[in-house]
């Protein structure tokens, strides 16, 4: 069809003739010269969307924000138009008179935003760039296959280990998605890969569309994001995308019951196995520990009365690789490199190799009489209960931006093993007022933050934190940052709030 047939106005004809043109690419070898696409956002996944349409000959415009130098001058290299203003009414207006036949949108664009609200009242195709990836995926004769991942907590560190178990078996792998590698770049690798594990957040399932992974996997469900998913059923729906027209396994929690469901209620292709994992003793289908031994009952020829054994508890244990929520990662890494075909052996030898990515469950070690953690990644209740869980006599370091979630219950429920709390972030109200409630006595300190009274400001917020965390904690105490909170109100990201804390944490030694 004719690049030329775009949306023009009210013509209808034309958007119709448009959304059949882009519903019709499903291939990098197709036609996708003069396509004029809409994309939104200039962050590492706009930027990489935009590099790869221009490639494919497409008229691309890059609408964003804020100005961003460094992209902005990589957009005119590459010859992409771009527009910038932080007015959404000012992008609106852009949008429309470019009259895009296709928006792509970056994952963080909420459902309701104006733009995409646009797109979909004008007829106009919105994919996100998960959608676009899966379309493009055979640009090299080497096809990978898709290995997802998704669950509220341990999406990146089970996305890293099934990678590593991976190119234990032998295969040309690499982790891409969320975890920071845009999926369109690991698709563009000349040499192409044998399977490429995608880490998947709820914002890029929203907008999943029909791809069709080798195997998927969610590892836990609870509530988070629910004001951008307008509520719990909203981001229940999106995380149990992950499961649809899979080919050879779904991998889920059998202590989780949601995750379970989201198998149950999956259309996955014809054959397709469920497989659970959990720390519990295995079903003839499952993965699970046995007398202190994870073992693969899952891929035996003799399940219903055989095991293969990978690694045990201790051997974790040495390398700090042994809290329940680490062991349950790495059971499910395990089950999804195991249907890709990696020998049990070589999971064992990638397990006892792997070495965890920094601020998740942290060791920093002893200092003044205290332990120190880092866990800045507990970005969520989920996230920091499963830290608080494996320990006792904590001074907790929590909050920050909440997200919407009601964090009472986290508190109720670990009452008994925290020592105190040391509260931060603009959220601060009600950390402070469950901790009140069930802490009695309990020291509760709370660091104000910019605009306050009183206020320590964001460089100074961890060495605060640090400093009021030696008056509360007693010799053989564990000071465990595990905020249950998003970072953005006082740091760039997780990473730059645990590399703060660490920081702070040296100046005592």
């Amino acid at each position: 069809m004719a690049a030329a047939a775009i949306v023009r106005g009210n013509d209808v004809n034309g958007a119709m003739e448009a959304s059949a043109r882009v519903a019709a690419l499903s291939s990098w070898h197709h036609d996708w010269s003069g396509l004029r696409v809409a994309v939104l956002g200039l962050g590492v996944t706009g930027f990489s969307v935009a590099d790869t349409l221009v490639e494919l000959g497409s008229r691309v415009r890059v609408i964003y924000g804020a100005p961003d130098p460094d992209r902005e001058r990589l957009l005119e290299v590459i010859g992409a138009e771009r527009f910038v203003d932080a007015d959404d009414a000012a992008q609106l207006a852009d949008l429309a008179a470019f009259e895009p036949e296709l928006v792509v949108v970056s994952p963080g664009y909420r459902p309701d935003h104006p733009l995409t609200t646009w797109a979909a009242e004008h007829g106009v195709t919105v994919w996100g760039d998960i959608e676009l990836g899966w379309r493009l995926r055979d640009k090299t004769p080497r096809i990978a296959d898709w290995i997802c991942i998704t669950g509220t907590n341990g999406k990146t560190t089970t996305t890293q280990l099934t990678a590593h178990m991976l190119a234990a078996g032998g295969l040309r792998v690499t982790p891409a998605g969320n975890i920071g590698t845009p999926i369109l770049d690991a698709l563009r690798d000349p040499q192409g890969y044998d399977a490429i594990v995608v880490e998947l957040s709820s914002f890029q399932l929203d907008r999943l569309g029909e791809i069709s992974p080798y195997a998927s996997a969610c590892l836990n469900f609870a509530d988070d994001h629910l004001d951008w998913h307008g509520g719990r059923e909203g981001y229940w729906a999106a995380k149990a995308k992950v499961y649809e027209h899979t080919q050879v396994a779904c991998v889920y929690n059998r202590a989780d019951a949601e995750t379970e469901r989201m198998v149950e209620e999956a259309d996955v292709v014809e054959g397709a196995r469920a497989i659970s994992f959990g720390i519990d003793t295995p079903p003839p289908s499952g993965f699970g520990v046995v007398e202190g031994i994870l073992v693969d009952r899952g891929f035996h020829a003799a399940r219903r009365d055989e095991a293969f054994e990978l690694v045990t508890l201790a051997e974790l244990a040495e390398r700090g690789l042994a809290a329940p929520h680490m062991v349950q990662n790495i059971l499910a890494a395990s089950a999804l490199a195991r249907s890709r075909g990696v020998e049990p052996g070589e999971i064992a030898g990638a397990i006892l190799s792997f070495v965890p990515d920094p601020h998740r469950a942290q060791q920093l070690g002893e200092a003044r009489g205290l332990r120190w953690i880092d866990d800045s990644k507990a970005t969520n209740a989920h996230a920091a209960d499963a830290s608080l869980r494996a320990m006792q006599d904590v001074v907790w370091i929590v909050g920050g931006l909440l997200k919407g979630v009601d964090i009472a219950e986290l508190v109720r429920e670990h009452a008994i093993r925290i020592r105190g709390a040391i509260v931060i972030g603009v959220d601060r109200e009600p950390v402070v007022a469950a901790l009140r409630a069930h802490l009695g006595e309990r020291p509760v300190v709370e660091i104000a933050s910019e605009g306050d009274e009183g206020a320590v400001s964001g460089d100074a917020v961890m060495a605060e934190a640090v400093a009021r965390a030696l008056e509360i904690g007693q010799p053989g105490d564990t000071v465990l940052l595990s905020p249950a909170a998003a970072s953005m109100d006082q740091f760039e990201s997780y990473a730059d709030r645990g590399r703060h804390f660490q920081a702070a944490v040296r100046e005592l030694e």
